[in-house]
């Protein structure tokens, strides 16, 4: 296995398959199928999820709501959808734990870094939700920094695209996608892959991130086999 333990982020919105609104049964069963068959390998899994299919905090101005109080309706959307996942991982025999950035006993553990990381050692997909537990910070911010605090070999994106182009794939069809690219190419080029301040904190701790197709069955398994899928973002490229 080239990675040992991964923390998998999945977009809010990737969860609305078909619908317009909330989220598609079809597509937490996919997912958790994608999932299980990397932990039956002996891979540690960790994951964070948007909210973004039920609210984003940043959308709040719009409605005359706060923005602080925006993003913490937007981290309690992350905690739907992680209990949502939660469910899906265990109808498919998955033992699981689900962890909040803020305190919500009678559905989820409060994050607790050694409590995660043994729950990992001992076999458990454990679910982050809740973002950082701060307002101003998004659900990528918090991928990158758990994946620091838990020590998780690579951040994994899953998208609807296959990796990182040289321009937006579904506009220009000339575009062609990187294998493999640095932190520094990636700033310099203005490639969107997270936001600034979670793609800084990969950066400055060396923790690779690999963009790629969640969507296409056994992508997520390819990768912990060292297959050459998505866009692998390295220090050195």
């Amino acid at each position: 296995m080239k990675y040992k333990r991964i923390l998998l982020k999945l977009s809010g919105e990737a969860l609305l398959g078909k619908k317009s609104y909330g989220m598609d049964p079809d597509i937490l069963s996919q997912y958790a199928k994608e999932i299980k068959l990397v932990a039956e390998k002996g891979v540690q899994v960790a994951i964070v999820i948007g909210g973004g299919n039920i609210y984003r905090g940043m959308e709040a101005g719009n409605t005359g709501i706060d923005r602080v109080q925006g993003d913490y309706m937007g981290m309690l959307a992350t905690v739907i959808n992680g209990m949502a996942l939660q469910s899906a991982l265990e109808k498919n025999g998955m033992f699981t734990r689900l962890l909040s950035g803020i305190k919500i006993e009678q559905v989820c553990e409060p994050f607790i870094r050694r409590r995660a990381i043994r729950h990992l050692e001992k076999g458990r997909i454990v679910i982050f939700g809740a973002g950082t537990g701060n307002p101003y910070f998004t659900t990528d911010s918090a991928a990158s920094l758990r994946a620091i605090e838990i020590e998780a070999d690579a951040v994994l994106k899953g998208t609807r695209v296959d990796g990182i182009y040289t321009s937006d794939p579904e506009k220009d069809p000339t575009a062609t996608r990187y294998s493999k690219i640095s932190f520094t190419e990636v700033y310099e080029k203005g490639l969107q892959i997270m936001d600034m301040t979670a793609f800084t904190l990969c950066k400055e701790n060396g923790l690779p991130i690999i963009v790629f197709d969640m969507n296409k069955d056994g992508n997520l398994a390819k990768i912990i086999e060292g297959e050459d899928i998505g866009t692998l973002v390295t220090v050195n490229g």
